[in-house]
């Protein structure tokens, strides 16, 4: 049996940093205290003094690309990077080719992740104006939920029927992730930059198109038929301050019925960086003001916000230095994820409790992730170890991604993640994935 023993680490655990070893006994926390001996001769031995010892974050939002646009990226690859970045466990979204909207393409995924997966994965099966008799077949216990496109993005899977949003809503327990920006508003703001600019739109007016009235209204108008329905909502990549006050902090998480979630890059840029970074920080959607950063690093801080996750979008250098309206949004942040938060830490905005309740317990609460997400015993040992005083920078040599490049190419960190365990194995040591693919189908208890 894989038998790991953690010694002297800074354990961070359900707002507490406490110092201690923990044993790892196959795939499980066998044991943690504040001493523990060798417990055999083939026991390895990681003296993590010094160091953090957190539990592997938990990404509720990727696009991992695969099937159908493996050139930019694929499971493989992508949860290599993950693993990488302290990132022991995803959720995938359905935005692929085919589109995950009925169970054998959905299931299709769960078969590539299961050969190929360095991390734990999931899979969410997408909704589309009439496919809800393929969404009621869903089994809550192994499918992390029903992501639903409200404004177009990536893909072909705008829901914009208020008969079939209505439906959905009141016909499934599922969880409903969704996209949320009104799609009318951006097409019209699109229609008159283009009668400006054509094509070549400058890319700083992408927060001017995909705008914070597109964003507002469209999360309000859900928000409203969530209360109505009695539905179960994660409202995904919350990026105005303005949409803050639909959120509340006054229960706690287990009892809230509609939920937010913030991703890196919001927190990270704002619209002044479009000078330097152009269409390498084009999401859907877009990066606002920092007036608008301000509010979410408050809100975030303060409980409206529940989750910080990544929304993972890998894009081949070629498309994205085409012109405004063919360059796709996203881009790929899953290996730089937790340093960035660290980061923050270091810039005094948020403590590194904070980080794994947002990152890590958070996650595996909303979902109603089976045994992963907290150092405990008998949970999964899905594990990172980061040293806070271990200064490295993003470049070519060390990005992961197939893609190849990273919009933190250039950023100096203070931290590094330097183990990541999954499911118990050491699969990711001092800056060296190992051949192992040791990701497991997450499971829900619904």
């Amino acid at each position: 049996m894989n038998t790991v023993l953690i010694k002297n680490a800074r354990i961070v655990n359900e707002g507490k940093i406490f110092e201690g070893d923990v044993l790892i006994e196959g795939e499980f926390i066998k044991e943690i205290a504040e001493s523990i001996s060798h417990k055999s001769s083939n026991c390895k031995v990681i003296d993590a003094e010094g160091n953090y010892l957190i539990p592997g974050a938990i990404d509720d939002q990727v696009h991992f690309r695969e099937p159908g646009l493996t050139h930019k990226g694929n499971i493989e690859s992508e949860s290599r990077a993950a693993v990488a970045g302290g990132i022991t466990s995803f959720i995938e979204q359905p935005n692929t080719v085919p589109n995950a909207v009925t169970q054998e393409l959905l299931e299709d995924k769960y078969q590539i992740a299961a050969q190929t997966s360095y991390a734990n994965y999931s899979f969410m099966m997408g909704g589309t104006n009439n496919n809800l008799e393929e969404i009621l077949k869903t089994n809550p216990k192994n499918v992390a939920g029903l992501k639903l496109f409200l404004g177009s993005s990536t893909g072909d899977m705008l829901v914009d029927s208020t008969a079939a949003l209505e439906s959905i809503f009141s016909s499934t327990k599922l969880l409903i992730a969704v996209h949320s920006e009104d799609e009318n508003t951006v097409k019209s703001n699109l229609e008159h930059y283009k009668a400006i600019y054509g094509d070549d739109i400058p890319v700083a007016l992408h927060p001017e198109i995909r705008s914070v009235e597109a964003c507002y209204k469209s999360t309000e108008k859900i928000i409203k038929l969530a209360k109505e329905t009695g539905a179960r909502l994660h409202v995904f990549h919350i990026s105005t301050a303005k949409e803050l006050d639909l959120f509340t902090n006054k229960i706690p998480l287990e009892e809230k019925q509609i939920t937010a979630e913030v991703c890196i890059h919001h927190l990270w840029f704002s619209d002044e960086d479009y000078a330097t970074k152009g269409n390498f920080i084009k999401w859907n959607p877009a990066v606002k003001s920092a007036a608008d950063r301000e509010g979410l690093w408050k809100a975030l801080l303060d409980d409206r916000i529940d989750v910080i996750a990544t929304d993972h979008a890998p894009h081949t250098l070629e498309e994205k230095q085409q012109v405004y309206t063919k360059a796709p949004s996203g881009g790929p942040l899953v290996q730089h994820a937790v340093v960035a938060m660290f980061e923050a830490h270091h810039q005094g905005k948020i403590s590194v409790e904070k980080i794994v309740e947002k990152m890590a317990h958070n996650p595996a609460k909303i979902f109603k992730i089976e045994n992963r997400g907290f150092i405990k015993e008998g949970f999964y040992a899905d594990l990172a170890i980061v040293n806070p005083a271990m200064p490295w920078s993003v470049n070519k040599d060390n990005i992961l991604y197939k893609c190849g490049w990273s919009p933190f190419e250039g950023t100096n960190f203070k931290s590094r993640i330097t183990h990541t365990f999954v499911n118990g194995q050491l699969v990711y040591e001092n800056s060296k994935v190992k051949e192992i693919k040791a990701g497991k189908r997450l499971l829900f208890d619904r």
